[in-house]
């Protein structure tokens, strides 16, 4: 007999029902054609906290609507339905996961930014105070590479006098061994000479990714030294360069995040599970953020009016009235995460 089964701790608490709506739940199984009154009366609950166990567990998919009696709910089989919460869980966790990693992709650089503008001693800080500079120094760094040149490239970080000024010493690193990994973005077909840059590292044995959005033009050596600008809107202002295990630590493992969701340059772009490229998905994130179109076309590397047309789609398939809405809407979808592992993909080809 279910007699105040609510009075003891839930079992199912991990799947987030309390006592009362695992109590409603495991009467309902025992006894599926209850009604709100048999419910209250055998497990001595008013009306309201019925009615409330309920909404719950619908909201869970432990009931579903009845097809025989409209109004009327019926328990879903256990293994069905808990299976499923353990699957939501699962993403979940892949979801806090990510939380965590773009967490410390965030720290590492803030962590570089506070370092810039505390001017730290030149033991740690060097100032390059134009671009000639940070040519000049580029260049240096890759002859003095021993190990590993890694770098953020977004779309006109780099002029095409300074890649080409940079073509010889790319060719002395792959021909020492050096590891020479670089990351660009998506749409870097649409950049003449970074799409040209990239080719030719990947001929000469380079590994070269795309994502959809960078967020600092970045250069790491050997763990041992970092490249950033000193405002990443106005690169005409110089560079710093960083030593100090601490900082390129935290730099190398932004660089690690975003290589980890790159994808080998000129592969065909994948859509996720939601349809969704991740050109699509950064965007809706801009959207909810708030960004006008101005600023979102910047950060994905794409004129303002291709960002209007693919915000117009987005929209349309979402449904929303607004930019804002469509990104809400995606938020609360769970569109934002990036999928590990992808799966469920379909080639797409890149947008124009």
């Amino acid at each position: 007999m279910l007699i105040r089964r609510h009075c003891r701790n839930s079992v199912l608490q991990g799947f987030g029902l309390d006592a009362i709506s695992e109590s409603v739940y495991l009467t309902v199984l025992a006894e599926p054609d209850s009604t709100v009154a048999d419910l209250g009366l055998r497990l001595d609950l008013n009306e309201d906290d019925v009615r409330a166990a309920l909404d719950c567990l619908q909201g869970l998919s432990l009931l579903r609507p009845s097809r025989e009696s409209p109004g009327a709910l019926c328990p879903v089989s256990p293994e069905i339905a808990l299976e499923a919460l353990v699957k939501h869980q699962e993403a979940e966790l892949v979801r806090q996961q990510n939380q965590i990693a773009e967490s410390r992709a965030v720290i590492a650089v803030l962590a570089a930014e506070y370092a810039i503008t505390r001017h730290a001693s030149g033991d740690v800080l060097e100032r390059l105070a134009d671009i000639d500079a940070v040519r000049e120094r580029s260049v240096q760094l890759a002859r003095d590479a021993r190990h590993e040149f890694l770098s953020l490239m977004p779309i006109g970080a780099q002029s095409a006098e300074s890649m080409t000024a940079s073509r010889s010493a790319d060719r002395q690193m792959l021909e020492r061994g050096v590891d020479v990994r670089a990351l660009c973005l998506d749409t870097i077909d649409r950049d003449p000479a970074t799409s040209g840059y990239a080719r030719r590292l990947t001929r000469l044995g380079a590994r070269v990714r795309t994502v959809p959005v960078l967020p600092i033009r970045m250069i790491i050596v050997d763990r041992e030294v970092a490249m950033v600008p000193v405002d990443s809107e106005h690169t005409a202002l110089g560079a710093v360069l960083v030593r100090g295990a601490g900082m390129v630590v935290a730099m190398r493992t932004l660089f690690d995040l975003l290589w980890e969701r790159g994808r080998d340059f000129g592969a065909p772009r994948a859509r996720d599970r939601h349809g969704l490229t991740g050109q699509e998905r950064e965007l809706l994130r801009f959207l909810y953020e708030g960004h006008t179109d101005e600023v979102v076309a910047r950060k994905l590397g794409i004129s303002t009016r291709t960002c209007r047309r693919i915000t117009a789609d987005l929209m349309n398939r979402l449904g929303a009235r607004s930019r804002f809405q469509a990104g809400a809407q995606a938020a609360e979808r769970g569109w934002f995460h990036y999928p590990v592992p992808e799966t469920d993909v379909c080639v797409d080809a890149p947008s124009s």
